[in-house]
């Protein structure tokens, strides 16, 4: 079914959002419900099919497009279309990468766009805000190095882009400290809105933001994990009616402190909390994604 569908896909435009959300949904779970061997071969059949690629190319420059100021509540078909191409590159991105899969059509992203969605949000639906963190997160892993998406700057006169003012600057690029700042407070920011599926994506994206940091300059990585506002948000994250630990957000921004040594967010006292918490609870009755949480908090510990 992979060659008619991603076949149909390529002959659509991203107005025909009927046929392409189902198609880009079938898509997207054809590669991660299936097995290892049928996987790569999955990979393979898409990264070939060229007017595949270019429909996507479309349809991931239609979120600036279609990005009006009196953008409804609710997740309109069009959106829906949006997260479906965002999520389905981003695991492309992913696994062309692990089979090192030949690449027939390169799509281009502009990064200031992508970090400014997440910055500034501009009222996007929180699922796409999520698609596209998702994004962001496979190609921070792939160091913006990835074959199958080239990741740019904005090259347009008026962007407002900054220019690599200093070392640290050019050990980042593309990024820049001025950009890895905001993203920061934006995603600190969207946590405090507890929304489960907002705070598990928004987690996810500050640990491989710190990793990539890592990479790149050891010392901005701990600058950054060490920001003294990560306390007052844990505090947030632990008021109102659910003062536990065990929260797998609040967990997994506590593992994120105790990897990179960030004692003035996270004393011993916070970590003698949560292990006793844990020694309290009823394992067998916690959540998966809070004993998963509680597994790499204890291991890192």
């Amino acid at each position: 079914l992979l060659f008619p569908v991603s076949n149909l896909c390529g002959k659509c435009r991203p107005r025909d959002t009927d046929i392409l959300q189902p198609s880009l949904n079938f898509l997207y779970w054809s590669l991660h419900q299936t097995t290892p061997c049928s996987q790569q071969r999955a990979v393979a059949v898409l990264l070939s099919n060229v007017s595949l690629l270019e429909l996507l190319q479309k349809v991931l420059e239609c979120t600036w497009l279609w990005s009006p100021p009196s953008r409804p509540a609710y997740l309109s078909s069009e959106d829906a279309l949006l997260c479906s191409g965002w999520l389905l590159v981003a695991s492309l991105v992913l696994y062309q990468h692990r089979y090192n899969t030949e690449v027939h059509q390169t799509l281009s992203v502009d990064l200031t766009e992508v970090l400014n969605a997440v910055i500034f949000r501009n009222k996007k639906p929180i699922l796409l805000l999520v698609s596209i963190m998702q994004f962001l997160r496979a190609v921070l892993r792939q160091n913006f190095s990835s074959l199958l998406v080239i990741v740019g700057q904005n090259t347009a006169p008026s962007a407002a882009q900054p220019q690599p003012s200093s070392l640290q600057d050019a050990a980042l690029h593309p990024l820049a400290m001025q950009q890895v700042f905001l993203l920061v407070v934006s995603l600190q920011n969207l946590l405090v809105h507890k929304d489960l599926l907002l705070s598990q994506a928004v987690v996810a994206c500050l640990e491989t933001l710190v990793e990539y940091l890592y990479v790149k300059n050891q010392d901005v990585a701990l600058h950054v994990a060490s920001q003294p506002w990560h306390r007052f948000l844990l505090f947030t994250l632990l008021s109102g009616g659910q003062k536990s630990f065990l929260q797998p957000e609040v967990l997994r921004l506590m593992t994120l402190f105790v990897r990179y040594q960030s004692s003035n967010i996270i004393s011993q006292k916070e970590i003698s909390q949560i292990i006793q918490e844990a020694a309290e609870a009823n394992i067998a009755e916690l959540p998966e994604a809070t004993c998963c949480a509680l597994h790499l908090f204890l291991s890192q510990v």
